[in-house]
């Protein structure tokens, strides 16, 4: 039965390959990356355009104060970021993928457009202050908040609702082929940074020097051409068919199993209820997470009904699903503390970057805004050195690329050193200031940004293959949304954790001048170092499922 099922699969994967590959299916593969890619790469460009000048904006438009701004945009970003959870959950139980990506972009449009008008009409905007940050400057109205902050909420879910279920939905053209979904998900993560790099430089430079309000319909003019192309390609997306059942399926199993906590575990395979048609899961279910088996066990009193489930009787196939999902949970909550260090130094060299010497060379000055576009090059050129060098020369050499688990421990290795890395330049910056009354470049910002690239390129596509690999079917784009959801709670834990250093500490000052902003990183470190072994625990533990 074993040697069958498996026969069967290889067929399956290489009818699957052989469409994907020669054009032999109309629908789904590579044909459709163009439009995905291209697509996405409209409403990402607007998306930077906003989010990496926000701060800025904040501080020069809205006349609020330094440390306040990054705490709105902890809360914008951390927004950003759950947001696709509850929009992954929506598409593969109701709506399927390509529906709640088209409505997420119309909805990031309409909140590009109020963003716009915030920046064209001078009564959505308070009186202009020119020295930002002083008690003397006016504040927004009320109704000039609601204006700003409606904007700010459409784009947030506009943009959390597309990103990570458009990659779900490329992913989704590769049926049964892990190596092209890894593909994919590898020149997604490309796509995605090249892209952020044209938004957080010519968008921002524009902002910053030629004017607000174009920089801004910018941005929705290209949302709108995202739009335009997504619809195109509609008829070369392979058709989805959403599980409306499949979250209600995974708690049936701990509810089924808590009922039911006093039977004793069989181990005949006769006592297990298996689903109609499923010979992955035709035994006994596997024995880890074993209190959960009682789920699938036949007693009395329970009700079958052919190829249903209830509250107390579920399918093998049910259990091990459940048991697949809270065994990747601790890996999960480690990648959401490798997250905060990250969200937390983003902020703060926007901050850094705002009292140092932006100057390079004699008629050029970096713009503050535009600092992210360091990360964003090195994240691209250690995806595509990584793609197209290391990972073939691994399959030469030894047959096979690193795992998942392994690309994600390299990558906390990298982060944790460009903390180490920031610590030290801001210690030298403060010295330099303090002691020779000099202002420090902002090139020395690069490194350490472009260590945080290289983290980046290791753990973020580690994290997203794995979990749409690992993690049962029904729940694909809830699965790449698990990326999404580690990043909103590493702003939100930030915000949390930045008021506690404020409450705590005077190391977060309006003016980080006269603060410790080193002694910040400093504890990041000491954060990553103890998350590090937290992860080696989990990644050690964790069992690969197959298929």
């Amino acid at each position: 039965m074993e040697k069958s099922t498996h026969s069967s699969q290889r067929g399956e994967e290489e009818e699957a390959q052989k469409n994907n590959n020669t054009g032999g299916s109309k629908q789904g593969g590579w044909p459709t990356f163009p439009f995905i890619i291209a697509s996405l790469s409209g409403v990402v460009l607007a998306s930077t355009g906003l989010w990496g000048n926000l701060i800025v904006y904040l501080i020069q438009e809205f006349n609020i104060k330094s440390i306040t701004a990054t705490q709105i945009n902890n809360v914008v970003n951390g927004t950003t970021n759950l947001i696709p959870f509850l929009a992954a959950i929506i598409a593969d139980t109701f709506f399927g993928s390509f529906t709640v990506v088209l409505v997420s972009y119309c909805v990031s449009l309409l909140g590009t457009v109020v963003f716009a008008l915030t920046a064209t009409l001078k009564w959505l905007r308070p009186q202009h202050c020119i020295n930002n940050g002083s008690n003397l400057c006016k504040s927004a109205s009320v109704m000039q908040y609601g204006v700003l902050y409606l904007g700010i909420a459409l784009a947030a879910i506009g943009f959390g609702g597309s990103r990570y279920t458009a990659a779900a939905l490329g992913a989704n053209q590769f049926p049964n082929n892990l190596q092209n979904q890894t593909t994919f998900f590898n020149w997604f993560f490309i796509a995605l940074y090249t892209v952020a790099i044209a938004g957080v430089t010519g968008i921002v430079y524009i902002q910053d020097n030629v004017s607000w309000g174009l920089g801004f319909w910018i941005c929705a003019f290209s949302n709108l051409i995202g739009v335009v192309i997504f619809l195109v390609g509609y008829r070369y997306y392979l058709p989805e068919t959403p599980q409306r059942s499949a979250f209600l399926d995974l708690l049936r199993v701990p509810v089924a199993s808590i009922r039911k906590w006093k039977s004793h575990i069989s181990s005949s395979t006769h006592d297990y209820y298996h689903s109609i048609g499923d010979d992955d899961h035709h035994g006994i279910p596997a024995k880890r997470f074993r209190f959960f088996n009682r789920a699938a066990m036949v007693t009395d009193g329970d009700s079958i009904i052919d190829g249903t489930s209830s509250w107390r009787l579920c399918t093998v196939k049910q259990v091990e699903d459940f048991k697949k999902v809270i065994g990747i949970l601790p890996l999960w909550t480690s990648s959401i503390l490798l997250a905060v260090p990250i969200a937390m130094q983003t902020n703060l060299s926007i901050l850094q970057a705002l009292v140092m010497d932006g100057h390079i060379g004699p008629h050029f000055k970096f713009p503050a805004g535009s600092l992210s576009v360091i990360l964003l090059i090195s994240t691209s050129f250690f995806l595509s050195l990584l793609d197209r060098v290391l990972w073939p020369i691994s399959r030469k050499l030894a047959g096979k690329t690193p795992t998942s688990l392994q690309r994600i421990g390299v990558g906390h290795v990298i982060t944790s050193l460009g903390m180490v890395v920031s610590a030290i330049v801001e210690s030298k910056r403060l010295k330099m200031l303090h002691d020779e009354n000099k202002s420090m470049s902002i090139l020395w910002l690069f490194p350490q940004l472009a260590l945080a690239g290289a983290g980046e390129a290791f753990h973020f596509p580690g994290q997203i293959a794995l979990y749409y690999q690992q993690l049962p079917k029904s729940i694909r784009s809830t699965s790449t949304a698990l990326v999404s959801l580690v990043i909103g709670t590493s702003f939100n834990l930030n915000t949390a954790l930045t008021r506690q250093v404020r409450t705590s500490t005077n190391w977060l000052p309006d003016n980080i001048n006269f603060g410790r902003v080193d002694n910040v990183y400093w504890l990041l470190v000491l954060f990553g170092a103890i998350n590090f072994v937290y992860y080696l625990i989990c990644a050690t533990l964790y069992k690969y499922h197959k298929g």
